[in-house]
């Protein structure tokens, strides 16, 4: 344990959008994330609603993964992964409304347990904690949205008992806009306020539409601080026989994880820099997947000609 003085590091930006129905959150989350970067093929969109990010394709040509039910918290931890191992910088999950209230998302799950209701949140609180942790973890700038919807509340009068509009309420859990860096709120015109602001910038000031500008000024921002190095984890050489198997199987990915992210003493990046045997399997793996450059096989695995000829000649 050590005491150190306090410096405001460089951050990867937690930002979140809520809005009603049609106010904007997609169209504003994808302006936000190209300011954040100003490059579209680094942006991907994790897309529950319908495929409706793609609507907006000639914006850019960012990418999307279409999400469907199941909402489970684990189907959108992998999600988020696909995005991080792709090497993306801004990652929109749009929307998180579904984890918690979708089909096969959280109350969903609760709704169809037996059994003791309180005691049945023990097993899945943890379940959504882990979505969050994902969220709040991640390498990369992350936006996410949600939807709003209208919340009415009981009120006595008298001995009569009225249902009256308590205003809109965020579709998830309570508490997830506590773990923001900036949370916006979008009416029916897309004009956007901040109920939370970190950053400084947008608390208290009248509102506003997103451009990407505001993108640029988030990151400005976030880029203020210090550069935290991270520190490389020691390689365990338990893990060899199993990771050398993945990387003869074809995930040859692995192999640039390994390197880049585990301290290797000399001995261990000899078991590592030498050519790899491709097994049938790899192969299969390799060309189902697609989209490989030979060049970067060549560097890996001991490749002749036979094996070109099933990776498809080319």
């Amino acid at each position: 344990m050590q005491l150190v003085k306090a410096s405001r590091k460089k951050v990867k930006l937690r930002l979140g959008l809520s809005a009603v129905s049609g106010g904007g959150k997609t169209y504003s989350a994808l302006l936000l994330a190209y300011g954040l970067v100003g490059n579209w093929s680094k942006i991907a969109v994790i897309d529950t609603e319908n495929n409706s990010a793609s609507l907006y394709s000639h914006l850019g040509e960012f990418n999307t993964i279409e999400l469907a039910a199941p909402y489970t918290p684990e189907r959108y931890i992998q999600a988020i992964k696909t995005c991080e191992d792709a090497e993306m910088e801004v990652i929109i999950v749009d929307s998180i409304t579904h984890e918690w209230d979708g089909k096969g998302g959280i109350l969903e799950i609760h709704s169809q347990m037996t059994g003791n209701s309180f005691t049945n949140w023990s097993s899945l609180t943890p379940r959504h904690q882990k979505f969050i942790d994902a969220i709040l973890q991640s390498k990369c700038h992350v936006i996410t949205t949600v939807r709003r919807k209208t919340e009415y509340e009981m009120i006595k009068d008298g001995t009569k008992t009225k249902v009256e509009k308590a205003g809109l309420k965020e579709v998830t859990r309570d508490g997830f806009e506590y773990e923001l860096t900036v949370n916006f709120n979008l009416d029916e015109k897309h004009n956007c306020t901040a109920s939370k602001d970190r950053t400084g910038l947008f608390m208290d000031k009248p509102f506003f539409t997103i451009t990407e500008e505001t993108g640029k000024l988030i990151k400005q921002w976030c880029d203020s601080g210090i550069e935290v190095v991270p520190q490389k984890k020691q390689w365990n050489d338990k893990w060899n026989n199993g990771t050398i198997e993945k990387i003869q199987n074809g995930d040859y990915q692995i192999l640039t994880k390994v390197l880049n992210d585990y301290e290797l003493t000399e001995d261990q990046k000899k078991v590592f820099c030498n050519p790899f045997t491709l097994t049938d399997a790899g192969i299969n793996s390799i060309v189902e997947k697609g989209n490989f450059n030979l060049s970067d096989l060549l560097l890996i695995y001991n490749i002749d000609e036979v094996t070109i000829q099933k990776l498809g000649g080319i």
